[in-house]
């Protein structure tokens, strides 16, 4: 079994397998050729992001800097928006629904590495050959999600549809659907609801208005 197929199963895995480290090595470099380009260079951005993700939907856009570990292991849907230096470390599969909106520094992780530091160091494979392992799990995220800045959601996590996640937060256990979640590690603190409505807010809202049929 290849390497990068033992991820998708959720077993131990090398990272220092040539064939991952051909992967990575792509990604890595298409991200920080992307990182380089400007923000009105859209053509350029658009294939550069083409060839670095599995799947990027139509109207999404990334500032940059961005980074990528395998890059190909990653799916954004439709007009997402992410603010300066995200990064993915989708060593496991990635998928981003639409609509989605990140602030600066948002970082998602998957891989996972042995508690006991002997195991860190080292491992055996079937052979008993002295290997560096990891694993990795998947990371979801619904449609029409706010992440604050600095948010960093680890492996295995699912976010639902129309949640907010809070500045700083670590995610490390799945949020239900139209919540309010926040902390370190971060926790629902309430479900999102009529009530947040900005027609409830009228000295924000001013001469602005909500489309008619929403909410």
């Amino acid at each position: 079994m290849k390497e990068e197929e033992k991820i998708f199963k959720g077993i131990l895995f090398c990272p220092g397998d040539p064939e991952l480290r051909a992967i990575k090595l792509r990604s890595h470099k298409l991200s920080a050729q992307y990182s380089r380009t400007a923000e009105d260079d859209t053509e350029l951005r658009q294939s550069l992001a083409q060839l670095i993700l599995k799947e990027f939907g139509e109207g999404s856009f990334m500032q940059g800097p961005v980074f990528f570990h395998y890059g190909k292991h990653t799916r954004i849907g439709k007009r997402c928006f992410f603010n300066y230096n995200l990064t993915i470390q989708d060593d496991a599969p990635v998928t981003i629904g639409d609509d989605n909106n990140f602030g600066p520094n948002v970082t998602i992780v998957t891989p996972i590495h042995p508690m006991l530091p002997d195991e860190r160091r080292i491992l055996l494979d079937k052979d008993g050959n002295p290997r560096h392992l990891c694993y990795a799990k998947p990371v979801v995220i619904g449609n029409d999600c706010w992440f604050g800045a600095n948010v960093v959601v680890c492996p295995g996590v699912t976010i639902g549809d129309g949640c907010v996640i809070g500045a700083g937060s670590v995610v490390t256990r799945d949020i239900p659907p139209m919540s309010f979640a926040a902390g370190s590690p971060c926790k629902v603190i309430r479900k999102i609801t009529e009530a947040d409505s900005m027609r409830n807010k009228p000295e924000i809202l001013a001469d602005n208005q909500i489309p008619s049929g929403q909410q």
